[in-house]
């Protein structure tokens, strides 16, 4: 797979976006931004810390919001870093995925039926894909963290994360199927890690739920001023080399 990516090519439109400036961040959902040459609030639709994109003076783009009664005058889409536009917008992955899935772009799930947002157990998972295969239980994560190449999740502990997986690794062992699927919402990464410094306990529950069957995909994104594209698959490592694997 590192000499042929797997090309997908499926994209979602942005809403029209307007250039300004990041300043500083108020909250987790929250940033003071300059567009124009005026200061204003934009929503931040992610959670993650985001270090590395959320620096003074960067260059951001922003989608005016259009809801009546809104606190923040715009949503944050993208983030340019070293001359790489990211996606910042953690909303983003479940209609990728969704609508690769109709345009079928991804063959290994070829499950006729499909539902967003289902509880199993004592979690809500982002799909089930169902049909004569039987039932598929599929998580997506939203990845914007890429380091020389190699893109890392999470950016910031995530023990919501960690319940996803260990309720896919119960699903596989009670008999059905699942997968976490990490979209990079970037162009340059070439294999995914998880980012085992930042949350131990998400890397170790990552190994055990692939060890059970789940199975664990990346794909990378082009992304644009205009829209955002699955553009290609990637290699995963459960590792990174020189480290101790999570749990060994």
């Amino acid at each position: 797979m590192d000499a042929a990516k797997k090309k997908l090519n499926h994209s979602m439109q942005f809403p029209h976006l307007v250039p300004g400036r990041f300043l500083q961040r108020d909250n987790r959902f929250r940033a003071n931004v300059e567009v124009a040459g005026q200061e204003a609030w934009a929503h931040v639709p992610n959670s993650g810390r985001l270090l590395e994109l959320f620096t003074p003076g960067r260059a951001i783009w922003l989608a005016p919001a259009t809801a009546p009664n809104r606190k923040t005058a715009y949503d944050l889409k993208l983030v340019e870093y070293a001359s790489v536009l990211v996606s910042v917008d953690a909303r983003s992955p479940n209609p990728l995925f969704a609508e690769a899935l109709a345009a079928g772009r991804l063959p290994e799930f070829p499950y006729p039926d499909v539902q967003p947002e289902v509880q199993h157990g004592d979690s809500r998972f982002d799909f089930r894909l169902s049909g004569p295969q039987g039932t598929c239980w599929v998580e997506t994560k939203s990845v914007t963290l890429v380091e020389n190449g190699l893109a890392q999740f999470p950016d910031a502990p995530t023990s919501r994360g960690r319940k996803h997986l260990l309720g896919l690794r119960a699903a596989c062992l009670a008999g059905d199927q699942a997968a976490v699927i990490f979209i990079i919402q970037r162009p340059d990464a070439h294999r995914f890690v998880p980012y085992q410094e930042t949350d131990p306990e998400f890397a170790e529950a990552l190994v055990q739920a692939a060890a059970a069957g789940v199975a664990v995909r990346a794909f990378t994104c082009q992304v644009s001023q205009s829209q955002i594209t699955i553009a290609a698959e990637i290699p995963v490592t459960l590792h990174q080399e020189g480290s101790t694997p999570p749990g060994g």
